[in-house]
């Protein structure tokens, strides 16, 4: 009999393991070093020089690996991604989605360009849009999200796959939001699957790290020689606090999925909120396609209060949420995006993709729900208190 396939929260857990230590130490080594002893001058042994390789950094790319495919760990999200970039050459054009997270925005309007990369925003969540955008032998590359950030839209990754390679382009997916614990791009047809692990795979806020997985050997040889040439792998003792920090990502994630839904539960409750966007809602217009790509909503999720005013005094007044950017961590956080993560892209570019500046982006942690619940309800006091005194009495007709 076949041995049983491992589900992915144990293979997580028992993953890290330095296969070159001698001592097999529960909490595998780290391997602090640039340079590595060879045998002889002229026979060169499996490591050399760590910005081609380090047995830690192994370790944790093995431990990914084994929940999509082929992996490669860099310094950062932002890092992976202008590797994905670096694939194509002048001339290519690079179709992206119009709803992206702010760095990855600035990358493609900043930088690509630079490079001779023509790059073309489409509303990703309309196959016929990206059909028609697509440039036949011209487009190289479409780049997605989904669900995507802040927004939290949804985008059919199958559909968009097929199209893009009728087209002869590949496909990465950020897919930082969802993980491959509840969802794998890779399996609905992606070329490539882009992880910030700075988020929920490393889980504590104290490192930044991108992960790459892809299937196809000869992409993924072309990735390493990237990462190589380049010299953004992930130094070694990031790639322990990774691989620390992957052991429970299941287990935090569970938490932070339990507590995202009540809160949006609560959300869709509250007077003040105007629009709210959660996966996880009947309400969410993608939430069929997500469904049928994913196997959970994830612990991200954002609303809209109609005033900036109010979305500022809901920030500044919670207790529990801190004020910050990124999310994944096992702490709450709350943020304004077009004042903080998305604030790199243009005013007038936000609103003409529908980002508005009231906007409230919650990334839901590990902590109690009720005190989280409660948190939020005295910040939304406020924000109502604060709405009040500022709405004009109308004028007494008498």
């Amino acid at each position: 009999m076949p041995p049983k396939k491992l589900k992915l929260a144990t293979l997580l857990a028992q993953g890290g393991v330095v296969d070159e230590d001698p001592l097999m130490a529960s909490s595998p080594p780290i391997y602090q070093t640039a340079t590595f002893k060879q045998p002889d001058p002229v026979a060169m042994g499996p490591y050399d020089y760590t910005r081609s390789g380090n047995p830690t950094r192994t370790a944790v790319e093995k431990q990914l690996a084994a929940l999509e495919a082929r992996t490669f760990v860099f310094t950062s999200g932002m890092a992976a991604l202008a590797t994905v970039t670096h694939l194509l050459s002048a001339g290519d054009h690079i179709l992206a989605g119009d709803d992206l997270y702010g760095g990855t925005s600035r990358l493609l309007s900043s930088v690509a360009p630079r490079l001779g990369l023509e790059v073309t925003n489409v509303d990703a969540c309309n196959p016929e849009a990206v059909a028609r955008a697509l440039r036949p032998g011209k487009t190289k590359l479409v780049m997605l999200e989904s669900p995507t950030n802040p927004r939290l839209q949804v985008c059919d990754i199958r559909a968009l796959s097929a199209l893009a390679h009728g087209a002869g382009a590949l496909v990465c997916v950020d897919n930082s939001i969802l993980t491959p614990l509840y969802q794998r791009p890779l399996d609905l047809g992606a070329d490539i699957s882009m992880t910030s692990a700075t988020k929920f795979a490393n889980g504590h806020s104290d490192l930044m790290a991108g992960v790459l997985a892809v299937r196809d050997p000869a992409l993924a040889q072309r990735i390493y020689f990237l990462q190589n040439s380049e010299g953004a792998g992930l130094a070694p003792h990031d790639c322990w606090l990774l691989a620390r920090g992957l052991k429970t990502m299941a287990l935090r994630m569970d938490r932070q999925v339990a507590n995202a839904r009540r809160i949006a539960a609560w959300l869709e409750r509250a007077p003040l909120v105007r629009a709210l966007a959660y996966p996880g809602l009947a309400s969410h217009p993608g939430r069929a396609v997500h469904e049928a790509q994913a196997t959970g909503p994830g612990s991200i999720l954002s609303f809209r209060t109609g005033s900036v005013a109010a979305s500022q005094a809901i920030c500044r007044a919670t207790r529990l949420f801190k004020v910050t950017v990124s999310f994944g961590g096992v702490g709450s956080l709350i943020s304004m995006p077009c004042f903080m993560s998305h604030a790199s892209i243009p005013a007038e570019v936000r609103a003409a993709r529908g980002l508005p500046d009231d906007l409230i982006r919650i990334s839901a942690g590990i902590e109690d729900i009720e005190d989280l619940l409660e948190d939020l309800e005295q910040a939304f006091q406020v924000a109502t208190n604060l709405v009040a005194a500022e709405t004009p009495v109308p004028a007494s007709s008498s």
